[in-house]
């Protein structure tokens, strides 16, 4: 224990203070090694924009439509001449053929009398004439269901409606958001068709586009459902076929497939301004900015989007269109509608 004291502590103490003296000199001529601590108000993050390259694949447009049943508009028959209806030649509610007679107009419009002198006696004599009768015989204009409110001896006039003739056939119709109205340009005749609860799936024919019907006023017009949540520009409607049950009001999907390109080069349609016929893409650049390009566009499936003319297989290009590029769009306005700016 003598040892211990009188030896080993002293010597461990000289090796510790010598080793502070190391370290005090070596601060002394050669600074400290602090590693400096990062300003919290100066940004360290680097923004990168997305890139997605230009790839193969097939696209195929197929415009899906919630729409409903509906029963077709009954046909108005009008008079084609002013007079009094002398026949009724059908009953109301009668099932008619086109062309089955419904009723006579009869009209009768007064002679002049004829005056004759006796050339003898120059006495003038007055002849009652017969009044000049026009018959108008009204017919069906197709098949149906005769509706027959006019009566005997009624007096009409001419464009009046007379009768009605529903024609007992349903269709299927649906409104129409401005980029799918874009998307159905040159549609097909047909579309197909599943019935909420209802049979399989079936081919609806006969499709027709047209102008979204009025809100206001007093035309007599079909109401359909509109669940695209967007301004409704037009409505579809296609004609159920012959065995189909169906009820009015009954909820539908309409699929119009309109057109496929296989081996296509696709991009995102987050990548292009514009979605119809011409848009453009901005090209990323060896250096890394990018430059925006005119294209010409093909099919969208609303997810992706061909690219005819601009762009080649593997190019690179912004995922997204840059921000301020390009202004607000006029969503209001058909020929400036876009899809991605206007979704909301």
């Amino acid at each position: 224990m003598g040892i211990t004291r009188r030896f080993i502590f002293p010597t461990v103490r000289i090796i510790l203070w010598a080793i502070i003296a190391a370290a005090l000199v070596k601060l002394a001529f050669t600074g400290a090694d602090i590693t400096p601590v990062a300003d919290p108000l100066r940004p360290t993050a680097e923004i990168v924009e997305p890139h997605v390259a230009a790839s193969a694949g097939t696209i195929t447009n197929t415009v899906t439509v919630k729409a409903a049943v509906v029963a077709d508009a009954a046909t108005s028959v009008r008079a084609t001449l002013a007079g009094t209806v002398t026949k009724l030649l059908a009953k109301d509610g009668q099932q008619v053929d086109a062309g089955t007679a419904i009723l006579v107009i009869t009209l009768e419009t007064p002679v002049d009398p004829t005056v004759t002198t006796d050339p003898e006696t120059g006495v003038q004599t007055v002849t009652e004439n017969k009044p000049k009768v026009t018959t108008a015989t009204i017919k069906a204009p197709h098949a149906g269901a005769l509706a027959l409110p006019t009566l005997k001896d009624q007096v009409v006039s001419v464009g009046g409606v007379v009768a009605t003739v529903s024609p007992g056939t349903m269709s299927v119709s649906g409104t129409l958001a401005p980029d799918q109205q874009y998307r159905l340009l040159g549609a097909p005749a047909d579309a197909q068709v599943t019935l909420k609860g209802g049979p399989a799936p079936f081919t609806c024919s006969n499709l027709h586009i047209g102008a979204a019907a009025p809100t206001t006023g007093t035309t007599d017009t079909t109401q359909v459902a509109d669940t695209t949540g967007q301004s409704a520009s037009g409505v579809v409607t296609c004609a159920i076929p012959a065995g189909v049950i169906a009820f009015p009001g009954l909820g539908a999907d309409m699929a119009i497939t309109n057109g496929t390109a296989e081996n296509a080069v696709v991009v995102p349609v987050t990548s292009v301004q514009g979605s119809v016929q011409h848009g453009n893409v901005w090209v990323v650049q060896p250096d890394g900015t990018s430059v925006s390009k005119p294209v010409t566009l093909g099919l969208t499936d609303g997810e992706t989007v061909q690219i005819v003319e601009g762009l080649a297989l593997g190019d690179e290009i912004l995922q997204f269109i840059p921000v301020g590029d390009g202004g607000v769009p006029d969503c209001s306005d058909p020929a400036s509608f876009d899809p991605v700016k206007c979704a909301g």
